[in-house]
């Protein structure tokens, strides 16, 4: 019987950075967008891992607090480099985001709401609406194998959309009965391999080990090394300014929202807006809908709508501080209590999913997640359609879309006449994500400028 083989950098690390640092500028349109663009540039086009290891990462992704597409692109980069790639892949998916953020929080912050810079915005989410549908489509093509987890996915986003059901709930459920139907008639979860015409072998097949062995020792150097890097700033922070500093206590209660937010961003927005807004007074109401547009429109996970809320409670109570620098410090910290626990994750728990991926029960039970997880990105493809198509929809839920439908007369004709023409760029013209954000966003100008 031959040996199982192992990974052992088979991607050289200059070839993976560079295809992670191409894909961090691509990762507009939230969790949906940036999963699809990780799949199409490292399943489809450098054919490095297959689809059903891709789906499997995705899956135990999902089942942890914080942005899971993050999570995802350090579990891949773990998988193909060790700690040095998913430290890489984890930074870079972040870092285009990051920067963006902090000027346009700058920009906010000294104009406004211009009319320049709100067209600009139309063009942009038109053009992220677009790509979020490309997604469900091609998430829902590759993971809805079986009438039975179509009806998993249908019913995902029901629960979600109509009835409000708890993002948590929606996932176990899913969990569970993936787990039974694998138990009730073996095999029908098993996600089949398929096969381009034409396409070569993923250079790593999904029988291929991990170098790394799970262990406590492994688990305990993790945490030991891992929970103090990720406090540390908080710490410094208490010791520098005092318990009731708003670096203080930015820090302490986005560290404690990094370990709560399942779902992703959505799911937690609604806390952060009621906390920020009324307990803290770091925003004025509205606002919490304007960073979210922010955050929606650059690359990089939806949750960095923090660090737009961290840089205006800083700028607006600095302390001792300039206001600037009180704003770009306090955004960074709070960048850095958000993201770190998501490394800590993958790192601890990786080598023991990637152990368990030939375990029947919890392949199945995984893969009723993934067919959960299309109905989640349909419903918050729902979500991302009101709050651009309709002017009114700054007043809508937070939370998953159990809202009034917007009446007809709130439509957006620009913004409906920039979508049409965003999802002909995307499905029949097949332009790069890159190319229809900045076509939309250069016709959107004159458009919605019109008198």
């Amino acid at each position: 019987m031959s040996a199982t083989p192992r990974i052992h950098d088979m991607v050289p690390l200059r070839d993976a950075t560079k295809a992670w640092f191409k894909i961090s500028l691509q990762t507009f349109g939230g969790p949906a967008g940036q999963i699809a663009v990780m799949q199409r540039s490292l399943v489809d086009e450098h054919r490095w891992i297959g689809e059903r290891r891709f789906l499997h990462a995705l899956s135990y992704c999902m089942l942890l607090p914080g942005p899971e597409a993050q999570q995802l692109a350090v579990y891949v980069g773990w998988l193909l480099n060790g700690v040095r790639g998913g430290l890489i892949a984890g930074v870079l998916f972040v870092l285009p985001g990051v920067v963006a953020l902090l000027a346009l929080s700058a920009v906010y912050v000294t104009f406004g709401e211009t009319a320049l810079v709100s067209a600009l915005f139309v063009g942009l989410a038109a053009a992220v609406l677009a790509i979020v549908a490309q997604a469900v489509i091609k998430v829902a093509k590759r993971a809805l194998h079986h009438p039975i987890l179509v009806a998993m996915a249908v019913a995902a986003f029901t629960a979600l959309t109509i009835f409000g059901v708890p993002f948590p709930v929606v996932i176990a459920a899913a969990a569970f009965t993936g787990w039974a139907l694998g138990r009730a008639r073996p095999g029908l979860m098993d996600t089949p391999a398929k096969k381009t015409v034409g396409a070569a072998e993923p250079l790593i097949s999904d029988d291929a080990l991990h170098h790394a062995q799970p262990s406590w020792r492994r688990g305990a150097l993790v945490l030991g090394l891992g929970i103090p890097l990720w406090l540390a700033p908080v710490g410094i922070a208490f010791i520098l300014t005092g318990p009731q500093s708003i670096f203080t206590q930015q820090g302490l209660f986005f560290s404690g929202t990094a370990l709560v937010t399942f779902g992703g961003a959505y799911a937690v927005l609604a806390y952060v807006a009621q906390q920020a807004v009324a307990t803290y007074g770091w925003l004025a109401p509205g606002e919490m809908v304007r960073g979210l547009a922010l955050a929606e429109t650059t690359p990089g996970p939806l949750i960095m709508v923090v660090q737009f809320v961290a840089f205006l409670g800083a700028f607006r109570d600095p302390g001792s501080l300039d206001p600037w620098t009180a704003a770009v410090l306090a955004s960074l910290l709070v960048t850095w209590v958000t993201f770190v626990p998501s490394f800590l994750f993958i790192f601890l728990g990786a080598p023991y999913v990637e152990r368990l991926r030939g375990n029947r029960s919890l392949s199945a039970a995984l893969t009723g997640i993934t067919a959960a997880v299309v109905g989640v990105i349909a419903n918050l493809g729902v979500y991302f359609a009101i709050h651009t198509l309709f002017a009114d929809s700054s007043s809508l839920n937070w939370g998953p879309v159990s809202m009034e439908i917007p009446v007809l007369a709130t439509l957006q004709p620009w913004a409906l006449l920039l979508t049409i023409a965003a999802m002909v760029m995307i499905f029949k013209l097949r332009w790069s994500v890159l190319r229809t954000l900045g076509v939309c966003a250069a016709a959107s100008l004159p458009l919605t400028l019109l008198p």
